[in-house]
């Protein structure tokens, strides 16, 4: 198959397929992301009839994928008739799949109606992966997001309405020494009204360097191992969640947590309370096992 690389992809959808259905992030400029910078990643969507001749290519191999995530960046920026298009492709070339998933920003779904929603749903679209990064408008215009707390929480509600899941993710760390408190306080808030299905959380990283990310937000100074577990600790402490899959298990987290809130708050408070307070008394990871 035909890839225009790098490809990303949850780690969750290690199992799925990965159809390219656009290249790169229509939006792209938000200053902590080196995913699509490269030249080569310039925003476009793939033709139908490529789509549709590797899907039939898929569907004449011994092994058929049961999932399919939808790529690159946020293929929900395409419109319904294209999403329909490429969902229908899939049943007809791949009927055996049971999930459909994509990447989301926000914006993508600002002209789409709960019932277009609900329709993409019935077609198999399952799941989506909305990175929200912050609930803090302050982080937000920093960091050249182009969303917001009401923008972000607007999408979320209508997924939910429309009975497909979301898993959010949060970037520890985004708001620098300056903002910890208030990012992570108001992105518990933003998930608060939300209730996702799933809640993740990510560390900031920068491997090309801090150049790009400051030249918006000349203020930011990283936070060190002990402020990124202390800004943990400020977020869960603030979360109300009824029923949340929450995993901060990524590659570039410290301390690996996972549980389900507000079922295991309490557990996990201790986890990082004891990474804050008595350092060596719980297994980090090492910086060289870090990463992206």
């Amino acid at each position: 198959m035909y890839y225009i690389e790098p490809v990303f992809r949850p780690p969750s959808e290690w199992k799925s397929y990965i159809l390219q259905v656009t290249n790169g992030c229509s939006w792209n400029k938000c200053t902590f992301c080196e995913m699509y910078t490269a030249p080569q990643k310039d925003f476009h969507f793939k033709e139908r009839d490529r789509l549709q001749n590797e899907l039939h290519i898929l569907g004449q191999q011994s092994v058929k994928p049961q999932r399919v995530f939808l790529a690159d960046g946020d293929a929900m920026t395409l419109s319904v008739r294209r999403l329909t298009q490429i969902l229908e492709d899939i049943k007809h070339y791949l009927p055996q799949v049971s999930r459909v998933s994509s990447y989301c920003l926000p914006r993508n779904l600002k002209n789409k109606s709960v019932e277009e929603l609900k329709h993409l749903k019935s077609l198999g679209l399952k799941m989506v992966y909305v990175g929200c990064e912050s609930g803090d408008d302050e982080v937000l215009q920093l960091v050249n997001k182009g969303e917001n707390f009401q923008s972000s929480l607007k999408a979320l509600q209508k997924l939910k309405a429309a009975g497909i899941k979301s898993s959010v993710m949060i970037l520890n760390g985004l708001g620098g020494s300056k903002l910890s408190e208030q990012h992570a306080i108001n992105s518990a808030k933003l998930m608060n009204e939300a209730q996702p299905e799933y809640l993740s959380t990510l560390v900031v990283s920068f491997p090309k360097g801090l150049d790009r990310f400051q030249a918006q937000y000349p203020d930011y100074q990283p936070l060190n191992q002990m402020q990124l577990f202390n800004e943990m600790e400020i977020l869960l402490s603030h979360l109300e969640l009824e029923k949340t899959i929450f995993r901060s298990d990524h590659a570039s987290n410290y301390l690996v947590l996972k549980g389900i809130l507000n079922q295991d708050k309490e557990r996990l408070l201790k986890q990082v309370q004891l990474a804050l307070h008595q350092p060596g008394s719980i297994p980090l990871r090492q910086e060289w096992q870090r990463g992206l």
